[in-house]
């Protein structure tokens, strides 16, 4: 019996992830879900550059906007609503095609989640303050000590993949990457593609450091005044913009300072998305940029994705 295809559309920020989506969805007959940490959130619209009104009117759109950044929201819930956009999609004769650049709700969704208790908010507290003190460098020395594939995969500097790989060590009493090797992932029920889309280097920060500046002339500084007057939840507070904003509302930076801060951040997490899906052998990476149609690049995707 053929599965169903599941698609993701991946990338770094500000690629152009958005704009392919929507066409590319009318041409296979597909329902878009958001696969982006901060598009979850409600009234983070510019901040997390959701699909505009437009897009979401010529495409169906799941996941966006569904929970209070007020409340915390973790991968875990995120995979349970996945998972039942998937088979409302599917119901609907629609394909599924996931569309966004957080790699862990793409591994989270893809690969699936562990069956054994490895939470525990006190012990996660108690590592992130860990960090703070000695640094992650030598919370990774002590995960090269209990997990080494797991500290091989991840950065020195990835805090909070760190603490979360000791987390599970500390309640679990198995390494994550043990525990890994036993989760039951999409591909299971599902003919699951990952198409990536790359971009070089200086052409993608230049489209991060324009996007900023429209982020600013679509009044970013007046959606985080708003966001600041509430009490936001720890993933929600993390969203680029926030802090910087912040730092310009208080005095500490002028507009321009602002802008530019916001702009080097959001190069760094771009570096870091691809760092992340480089590492995924299953991504077929298809070139996209100025010089190259969206014509060309719909046909390569449609092209990959079929059989």
């Amino acid at each position: 019996m053929k599965r169903a295809k599941v698609i993701f559309l991946v990338g770094p920020t500000a690629v152009g992830k958005t704009g392919l989506s929507i066409p590319l969805a009318k041409k296979i007959g597909a329902q878009i879900i958001s696969c982006d940490s901060m598009q979850v959130y409600k009234g983070m619209d510019i901040l997390s550059s959701k699909p505009t009104a437009a897009q979401r009117a010529a495409v169906a759109h799941h996941l966006l906007g569904i929970v209070s950044p007020e409340d915390e929201f973790n991968v875990s819930e995120y995979r349970r609503r996945a998972l039942k956009a998937i088979k409302t999609i599917i119901n609907l004769g629609r394909i599924p095609l996931f569309v966004g650049g957080s790699g862990l709700y793409m591994s989270i969704v893809v690969d699936g989640i562990f069956e054994v208790k490895t939470e525990d908010p006190r012990v996660r507290a108690r590592l992130f303050k860990q960090a703070r003190e000695q640094g992650s460098a030598a919370l990774h020395a002590r995960l090269q000590e209990v997990d080494p594939p797991a500290a091989r995969k991840i950065h020195p500097n990835d805090t909070k993949r760190i603490v979360r790989a000791l987390e599970v060590f500390a309640v679990a009493g198995v390494p994550i990457s043990r525990l890994q090797q036993t989760r039951k992932g999409l591909d299971k029920e599902y003919d699951v593609r990952i198409i990536g889309l790359d971009m070089d280097r200086d052409i993608l920060y230049e489209r991060i450091n324009r996007r900023v500046e429209e982020m600013f002339d679509q009044g970013l500084v007046k959606e985080v005044k708003r966001l600041l007057k509430k009490k936001l939840s720890r993933t929600a507070a993390c969203a680029i913009g926030i802090q910087e904003v912040k730092s310009y509302l208080e005095g500490g930076l002028d507009e321009q300072g602002a802008k530019e801060l916001m702009q080097r951040n959001t190069r760094r997490y771009a570096r870091r998305q691809m760092t992340w899906f480089r590492k995924d052998r299953r991504i077929v990476w298809v070139k996209v940029g100025p010089g190259i149609a969206k014509s060309v690049i719909l046909q390569k995707i449609v092209k990959r994705n079929k059989s």
